[in-house]
C-alpha cells in the first residue's frame, strides 16, 4: 500500500476538501432552488439527529484507528493491523444496525417529539440507514490514515460528492411532482446513495492494496484474540466519543443561550433570532472556510505523530508540530487580514447583509488562534491524550457558555461575539500547553514577528488596491476580487523578503532528552 509524507498527504486532503466544498456548493445551490426554503426547511428538521447517531455508532473508534494502524505499520505487525480493522469493523457495525433499527421503529415517536412539520417524517425516515454506511466508512478512513494513504480518502471523498449531485439532481427532479416533502426525502436517499458509493470505492481499494503476502487469520479468530485490541480502541475512542456528545448536545444548546443572554439583553425575539441568524448564518460560514485546510492538515498529523511516538523519535514529533504549525500560521494570517479588512464588502457581495460586517470585522482577530485549535487537538490524539483534549474541550466549553451568556445579557451581539472569542482562546491555549507540557515545545517570536510585518504590508497593499479599484469605476464585486487577490501576492512576497517563509525551524525547542514522555 502506498504511503504519502505528512505534507504530500495534506496537499491532496486539502485539494480533495476544497473540490468537496466547491461540489457541496454547487448541490446546495440547486437544492435551494429547487426546494424553496420550506424544502429546505423540511431538510434541516431532518438531519440534526444523525450527526448524534453516527458518534454513538463510532465511538470514536476512526481517530483511534488511525493512531493504532501508524503504530503497527512501524512495528510490521500486519495480524495487528487485520486485528484493529476487524474489531472495528465488527463493534461499529453491530452498534450502527441496532441504532439503525431502532430508529427506524422508533420513528413515529422521534417524528412526534422532535419533529414540529410532520411532513419532514419522510425524509428522517430516508436518511435513517445512512448511520451503517458512514460508520463503516469512517471504520475504513481511520485505516487508510493510519497507513498514511491519504489518495484512496481523497479520491471517495470526491468521488461521493460527484455521486451526490447526480442522485439528488435526479431523485429530487423526478419525485418533486409528487410533493415537497417526497423531493425533500428524495435528496436525503441521494445523500445514502452517495455516501455508499464513497464506501464502494474503499472497499474496493482496501480489497486491491491490502498485503496479500500474509494470508493471515481468518476474521473470526481476530475477534476471537481482539480483547486487548478493543481495549486499546476504548481508551482512545471514548474520550473522544465524549467529545463528540458534548459538542452535539452544546450545539443543540447554543441557539437558546445566545437568543436568551439577547432577550436579557432587551431585544424582542425577532430580532434576537435575526442577530444569531447573522452571526452563525453569515459570519460563521466566512470565518471557518479556510479551515478546510487545517482539518485536512489534522487528519495527516495524527498517524504522522502517532509513527513518530511509536519509533520514539522526539525530533521527529517536534518537527510534524513545527510544519503543523507554520501552515496553520500562513493559512490563518492572509485569512484574519482579509477578513477583517474586506469584512463589510464580503457579507454584502455574498449575503447582500453589510449589517453582518461590523460583526465578522470584531470576532476575526481572535478567530486566528482557531486555526491552530484542529491541528494541536491533533497532536494530542498522536501522542495518546485523548482523554486531556476531552477535558479541555469540556472546561472551555462550560467557560465558553457561561461568557456568552453573561456577556451577551450585559452588551448584545458583541458581548456574545466576546463570549465566542474567550472560548476559542482558551481551547487554543489550553491545547498549546497541554502539549509543551508533554514535549516541551515553545513559540519563537522572531518568525511570529515577521509574519505579524508581513500582515501589515498586505493590509496597506490591499486597501489601497481596493481604493484604487473603486476610483477607477470597476464593479464592486471585481474590486474586490482584484484587491484580495493583490494583497495575497504582497503577502506572500513579504514572507520570502522577511525569511518568514524560509526553511529554518519556525519554533524552538529544548533537547529531546527529557522533553517527551514515552509513558503510556
Amino acid at each position: 500500500m502506498q504511503k504519502q509524507s505528512f505534507i504530500r498527504g495534506t496537499f491532496i486532503l486539502s485539494g480533495a476538501a476544497l473540490i468537496t466544498r466547491l461540489l457541496g456548493f454547487i448541490s446546495g445551490i440547486y437544492l435551494a432552488r429547487m426546494l424553496g426554503a420550506e424544502g429546505i426547511g423540511l431538510l434541516m428538521m431532518a438531519h440534526p439527529l444523525v450527526p448524534l447517531v453516527i458518534t454513538l455508532t463510532e465511538l470514536g473508534l476512526p481517530v483511534a484507528i488511525s493512531k493504532l494502524v501508524a503504530e503497527a505499520d512501524v512495528r510490521g505487525d500486519a495480524a495487528k493491523q487485520r486485528r484493529i480493522l476487524a474489531v472495528s469493523l465488527a463493534v461499529t457495525g453491530t452498534l450502527s444496525i441496532i441504532l439503525t433499527a431502532l430508529a427506524l421503529f422508533g420513528s413515529k415517536l422521534i417524528a412526534g417529539i422532535f419533529l414540529t412539520d410532520p411532513r419532514a417524517y419522510y425524509a428522517m425516515l430516508a436518511i435513517t440507514p445512512i448511520a451503517p454506511i458512514v460508520a463503516i466508512s469512517a471504520v475504513l478512513k481511520g485505516y487508510f490514515r493510519g497507513k498514511q494513504n491519504m489518495k484512496t480518502i481523497a479520491f471517495s471523498d470526491v468521488s461521493e460528492h460527484l455521486a451526490h449531485i447526480a442522485c439528488i439532481v435526479a431523485l429530487v427532479h423526478l419525485l418533486l411532482p409528487y410533493g415537497i416533502e417526497y423531493a425533500a426525502a428524495g435528496a436525503m436517499v441521494g445523500s445514502v446513495a452517495s455516501e455508499a458509493v464513497g464506501l464502494i470505492i474503499l472497499l474496493t481499494n482496501y480489497r486491491l492494496q491490502r498485503d496479500r503476502s500474509h494470508p493471515g487469520e481468518p476474521f473470526a479468530e481476530h475477534l476471537r484474540k481482539g480483547r486487548r485490541t478493543l481495549a486499546e480502541l476504548l481508551h482512545i475512542g471514548l474520550p473522544t466519543t465524549g467529545l463528540g456528545f458534548i459538542q452535539s448536545i452544546y450545539s443543540a444548546f447554543q441557539p437558546m443561550l445566545v437568543t436568551k443572554s439577547l432577550m436579557l439583553f432587551g431585544l424582542g425575539t425577532a430580532l434576537a433570532t435575526k442577530q444569531y441568524g447573522l452571526l452563525m448564518g453569515y459570519v460563521f460560514p466566512l470565518l471557518v472556510f479556510p479551515s478546510f485546510i487545517t482539518h485536512s492538515l489534522s487528519t495527516a498529523l495524527i498517524p504522522a505523530v502517532s509513527e513518530a511516538m511509536a519509533e520514539r523519535k522526539g525530533l521527529d514529533v517536534h518537527r510534524r508540530m513545527d510544519q503543523a504549525m507554520r501552515i496553520a500560521l500562513f493559512v490563518g494570517a492572509p485569512a484574519t487580514v482579509i477578513l477583517i479588512l474586506w469584512a463589510t464588502p464580503l457579507t454584502t457581495l455574498i449575503y447582500n447583509a453589510p449589517e453582518a460586517g461590523p460583526l465578522l470585522r470584531l470576532i476575526a482577530p481572535i478567530f486566528f488562534l482557531h486555526y491552530f485549535e484542529a491541528p494541536l487537538h491533533a497532536v494530542l490524539l498522536g501522542l495518546g491524550r485523548a482523554s486531556t483534549a476531552m477535558w479541555n474541550f469540556i472546561a472551555t466549553t462550560i467557560m465558553k457558555a457561561a461568557a456568552i451568556y453573561f456577556l451577551g445579557m450585559n452588551y448584545g451581539i458583541t458581548g456574545v461575539v466576546l463570549g465566542l472569542n474567550f472560548g476559542i482562546c482558551f481551547i487554543t491555549m489550553l491545547n498549546f500547553f497541554s502539549i509543551s507540557s508533554i514535549i516541551g515545545f515553545y513559540f519563537d517570536l522572531r518568525r511570529m514577528v515577521k509574519v505579524a510585518i508581513s500582515m501589515a504590508v498586505m493590509a496597506i497593499a490591499g486597501q489601497s488596491a481596493y481604493s484604487f479599484l473603486q476610483h477607477e469605476g470597476l464593479l464592486p464585486v471585481w474590486s474586490l476580487i482584484g484587491s484580495i487577490i493583490l494583497s495575497l501576492a504582497v503577502f506572500g512576497l513579504a514572507l520570502l523578503l522577511t525569511g518568514a517563509a524560509g526553511r529554518k525551524e519556525p519554533f524552538r525547542f529544548g533537547g529531546m532528552r527529557g522533553a517527551i514522555s514515552w509513558r503510556k
